[in-house]
């Protein structure tokens, strides 16, 4: 009987050993990172690829190892139970079953997939030779469980089959980005280029144009003389050339080709055709997303864009820089007219924000959460808010801040001043 009982023992030790191996593998191949394994199957690691194909069929894999897990705690439980038994008696199956739970509690669930959720990579690396195989063994019982489960849910009106993805890539990397900058092991900047790049198939040129009204254009109407100081006197290599009205754009003019002009005619700047170094304006819609502007500039080799609206009228430009600013920050060479911030720290916490800056740029640079459905300036945000323009030292609370109009031009808020006041 001491035989009986040893050997017992011995095997419930195992049982919980297997126990421990199917809760700890389940743990580390569900959690183990997607795009670590991909790195390492691209290198060649003959385990990432056991684990990529594990991980590609979740329903089969976790099956097994729970198909797995159940049998080798049964069994350990109805060994314990018949060693105990013969110990106390009929008070066996109460100590059997405290003595189980807690054993298979502590030392065959939570211990092991502590671990494997701390080094879920190395343990699923380890694992899958031996899971791989078992996952094949068992691929008969996991069907028919899996069938049986189907026809259940069915019962109760659940189908599970053509069940999509309920977050798109797109966001599955924005909660990655988000998760690893809040818990310190990525810098804001970083956050901000990456999200960047994610947010291009989102936005519109509608929402980082240089606006009509900002615009720097010239008169090809005037004398070349007049039209060549214009140009040297713009800070932009390239500028738009207008005749008869603003909208009527007919050329945009490339500095290094008037240089060029200049050179071959340098004392009568009067035989230069302006108009004819001019190259034709490329005219794309409002609604176009910024990575299929990206797109565009790439494929036509162009840096330069006029914004139209659904009438054909003149919205404002989009330049390839524009595109990168979106995903590095602001770029400023040593051409550009340096000028005050457009978003200003007070003392008392309050900010003194331009009108023109967009609610994309204020978000990030502030880890805020203003709406820009309806608006992409903060200036057009409040308009939307009041439903009419507002006058200067007006205030208005919405979305946890107050806003208050420090300055309006015409019909156009230029300054205001932002303060956090909490939910209202």
């Amino acid at each position: 009987m001491d035989a009986y009982i040893l050997l017992s023992i011995a095997a419930i030790a195992v049982l919980l050993l297997l126990s421990a191996f199917f809760s700890g593998s389940e743990t580390a191949l569900t959690a183990a990172s997607r795009a670590q394994m991909h790195s390492l199957q691209k290198a060649g690691n003959r385990r990432a690829v056991l684990v990529g194909r594990l991980t590609r069929r979740r329903d089969r894999l976790i099956g097994a190892l729970l198909i797995g897990n159940n049998l080798v705690n049964i069994l350990a439980s109805a060994l314990a139970t018949g060693v105990l038994i013969t110990i106390f008696g009929d008070a066996g199956v109460a100590v059997a079953t405290v003595v189980m739970t807690t054993l298979v509690l502590i030392f065959a669930e939570v211990l092991p997939k502590t671990y494997a959720i701390y080094n879920p990579n190395r343990f699923a690396l380890t694992v899958a030779p031996v899971v791989s195989p078992l996952v094949t063994l068992l691929g008969p019982v996991i069907r028919v469980v899996q069938l049986i489960v189907a026809l259940t849910l069915r019962l109760f009106g659940i189908r599970i089959e053509g069940r999509g993805r309920l977050v798109s890539p797109f966001e599955e990397l924005r909660g990655a980005v988000d998760l690893h900058t809040r818990e310190g092991r990525m810098v804001k900047s970083d956050r901000d280029m990456l999200g960047g790049v994610l947010d291009l198939p989102d936005v519109q040129v509608s929402d980082i144009m240089v606006h009509r009204s900002n615009m720097v254009m010239i008169d090809a109407n005037q004398p070349n003389a007049r039209i060549i100081e214009a140009a040297f006197d713009s800070p932009y290599t390239r500028v738009p050339l207008w005749r008869d009205n603003p909208e009527n754009i007919v050329g945009i003019l490339h500095a290094k080709d008037l240089l060029r002009a200049i050179r071959k005619h340098p004392t009568d700047h009067a035989e230069i055709d302006v108009v004819g170094l001019s190259r034709a304006p490329w005219f794309v819609p409002e609604t176009t997303t910024l990575i299929e502007q990206l797109n565009a500039f790439r494929e036509r080799r162009e840096h330069f864009a006029l914004v139209v609206d659904e009438y054909g009228a003149l919205m404002g430009l989009v330049t390839l820089e524009d595109i990168l600013e979106e995903i590095v920050g602001e770029i400023v060479d040593e051409h550009d007219e340096i000028v005050a911030e457009a978003v200003r720290q007070q003392p008392d916490g309050s900010l003194i924000v331009d009108g023109t800056v967009t609610l994309r740029d204020l978000n990030r640079f502030c880890d805020w959460d203003l709406p820009d459905e309806e608006a992409a300036t903060i200036a057009g945000l409040v308009i939307h808010e009041a439903r009419r323009i507002p006058d200067v030292g007006e205030r208005f609370v919405f979305h946890g801040m107050r806003f208050e109009v420090m300055r309006r031009h015409r019909n156009q808020i230029t300054t205001l001043k932002i303060t956090i006041v909490g939910e209202q």
